[in-house]
């Protein structure tokens, strides 16, 4: 599980997190009404955006490279789907730990952190075997399939109570440190917006078929 949510990062980051930030005024670790819709918004938005860019392709537009070591729009489809089970496999390893007594101070300022570093396509990173596309999926197997992983995260977010940020598992890279479960939910949405921006790299580039 960490050498994939190693990769699901997707930039080698030279950025410094600030640690010396405040912790939340407020101690208690249930997501506050704000903290929910943000993470229901972010994951609405980014199924739009996503959904507009794929449903209406050609089976060329699906499967055009722009360069041999390049992926079409179908290989980063099936990798957003594919990375959606792993974070959500990384929310569920943080619930299922005890809560961290330090929960505050461990990931004060992550959250903001993640927003600003997560959907921008800084840096690369190679996908590990578990979450690289296979293109033996059709188009639409990849969206079906997308739709129902996104839908379940959907309902969890909706519906839990859990005291989220008090739940925390540690990243594999040092950058990022503890994150709680609230923040490893965040990723989900982020790491979409990042590929919805590769995916419109791979259709603006001059070969792409009309």
């Amino acid at each position: 599980m960490k050498g994939i949510l190693a990769m699901i990062v997707l930039g080698i980051l030279s950025s410094v997190l600030t640690t010396g930030q405040t912790a939340s005024a407020s101690s208690d670790p249930r997501l506050t009404k704000e903290e929910r819709a943000e993470v229901i918004r972010s994951l609405k938005e980014s199924e739009k955006e996503f959904l507009e860019m794929v449903e209406n392709l050609t089976d060329a537009q699906w499967s055009y490279k722009a360069a041999l070591n390049k992926w079409s729009v179908g290989e980063t489809a099936e990798h957003i789907m594919l990375s959606e089970g792993a974070l959500f496999g990384a929310v569920e390893m943080a619930l299922s730990e005890k809560p961290n007594p330090e929960w505050e101070t461990k990931t004060a300022g992550k959250t903001e952190f993640l927003a600003r570093i997560m959907p921008t396509r800084m840096g690369r990173a190679q996908a590990p075997e578990a979450i690289r596309p296979t293109s033996k999926l059709t188009r639409e197997e990849v969206i079906s399939r997308f739709k129902e992983v996104r839908a379940r995260t959907l309902k969890f977010i909706e519906t839990t109570d859990l005291p989220m940020k008090a739940h925390t598992f540690d990243h594999p890279f040092p950058v990022f440190g503890t994150l709680n479960a609230y923040q490893w939910l965040l990723y989900i949405p982020y790491h979409n917006l990042r590929h919805n921006k590769q995916i419109a790299e791979v259709k603006a580039s001059p070969g792409f078929p009309k």
